[in-house]
């Protein structure tokens, strides 16, 4: 099977890089081994929120020097500055083609409020996500923090407590109770956000929800729920707010994420429209590598039918979808053979301390300026890597995992468009 590029992995950057190369003409195939980590996340996107050495990030374009000086193989330096800049923005406008509607930008990070009722640095979040201003407050003062009885994934209490504190907020905390969810409350299983969603977003819900919301919130000016709600898209959330008629505000949940699955659907979908290729359930097993370029990948599905372009994209993400595997004696890529940043000693791979930087997330691929995946030294002429696989930076600490991805999906597709361009 031949295509003009195949993107190993189906998460943010591999969809990403694939969308910005089919609005461009090219004939793309995504070859996904399961659920990406969008499923697991809040819906939110970071792009920096914090440098190497601890010191907050409330403007991340100004920051990107200084992050250069203290990280110059973190994916942002190779790719240069003014260039992050860019694609931070054309990011922004490609999720709003996908039909996302985000709030925040580049020029400065704004705050979202967690499961926790804490707040944390970020870049865009889902509207119906309750954010302020770095050293802002929320529009009201009084709020009720309402959970759905029997869900363990979200603790009202929890929240409500962390918003009195760091808001100075009234918050109330009640439980909602519906008997449409009564099936699933029956078992513990499968009473999670993703199936409490497929109920709630029915029509026939709306009135009963309604009805209990209003009682439970009584003179609250807004209400903060589980992100149980709105499946597909907002609509669900749209309908419930105009019958309450107060602000409804959505807290993410413990995975699967129901924001975290509509942002996937939306990429998924705006691909997919655009005449992409997405092949679910499958790996790339091995290529064939010839005169430093890949001519041939094989899957697991398709066993001795290799898929060959002309250009390869790996976004197979880290350890966590088996981009990298840990063996005992080293860090490896398992389809290429790539070089890979890492420690040798494996007691230096993590720290002692729990919620320190660990090590390990900076492991992964090493590249060029222009994000080619290098193997023995060299980098593969048509062989690019972006995302999470790729080493230099760690997302977590820094707050710049998402950013990583749509900014180099953008970088390598660039690239690709260039080297067609060229005669």
């Amino acid at each position: 099977m031949r295509f003009d590029v195949v993107v190993i992995g189906g998460g943010l950057a591999g969809m990403a890089c694939a969308i910005r190369l089919a609005e461009q003409g090219k004939r793309c195939a995504v070859v996904s081994s399961g659920q990406s980590a969008l499923y697991f996340s809040s819906g939110s996107l970071d792009l920096l929120a914090q440098l190497p050495d601890g010191t907050q990030v409330t403007e991340p374009l100004a920051a990107l020097s200084a992050l250069a000086t203290q990280a110059p193989r973190h994916p942002y330096a190779l790719i240069g500055a003014e260039r992050v800049a860019a694609l931070s923005g054309e990011a922004a406008s490609l999720l709003q083609r996908c039909g996302l509607d985000l709030q925040g930008g580049s020029e400065r990070n704004h705050l979202r409020i967690t499961p926790l009722g804490t707040r944390r640095a970020t870049w865009l979040s889902p509207q119906a996500i309750p954010v302020t201003p770095l050293g802002g407050e929320l529009p009201w003062r009084h709020i009720a923090v309402v959970g759905i009885e029997g869900f363990l994934d979200f603790q009202p209490q929890l929240a409500a407590s962390s918003l009195t504190q760091a808001l100075d907020v009234r918050a109330e905390v009640a439980d909602m109770h519906l008997p449409a969810l009564d099936r699933l409350r029956n078992n513990p299983s499968e009473f999670r956000a993703v199936n409490i969603a497929r109920v709630l977003d029915l029509p026939e819900n709306l009135t009963p929800m309604a009805d209990e919301l209003r009682r439970l919130a009584a003179d609250a000016e807004a209400i903060f729920l589980p992100a149980c709600l709105g499946l597909e898209d907002d609509a669900p959330l749209a309908a419930l707010q105009a019958a309450v008629g107060k602000p409804i505000r959505l807290l993410p949940t413990l995975p699967p994420s129901v924001l975290g699955m509509r942002l996937h659907q939306a990429l998924r979908s705006r691909l997919q429209q655009l005449g992409g290729v997405f092949m679910p359930g499958d790996s790339v097993l091995r290529a064939d590598i010839e005169a430093g370029r890949v001519t041939g990948v094989y899957t697991r599905n398709h066993t001795d039918i290799p898929l060959v372009a002309q250009q390869v994209v790996l976004a197979s993400g880290s350890f966590f979808s088996n981009g990298l595997v840990a063996d005992f004696d080293g860090i490896r890529e398992p389809v290429f053979g790539l070089d890979v940043d890492s420690k040798a000693e494996r007691a230096d791979w993590s720290c002692r301390e729990l919620f320190a930087p660990q090590p390990y997330l900076q492991f992964g691929v090493r590249t060029d300026n222009q994000l080619r995946a290098l193997r023995q030294g060299e980098p593969l002429s048509n062989l690019y890597a972006i995302g999470a696989v790729t080493g230099g930076y760690d997302p977590l600490q820094q707050g710049c995992g998402a950013g990583v991805s749509l900014v180099g999906a953008l970088h390598v597709a660039q690239q690709i468009a260039a080297q067609e361009e060229q005669p």
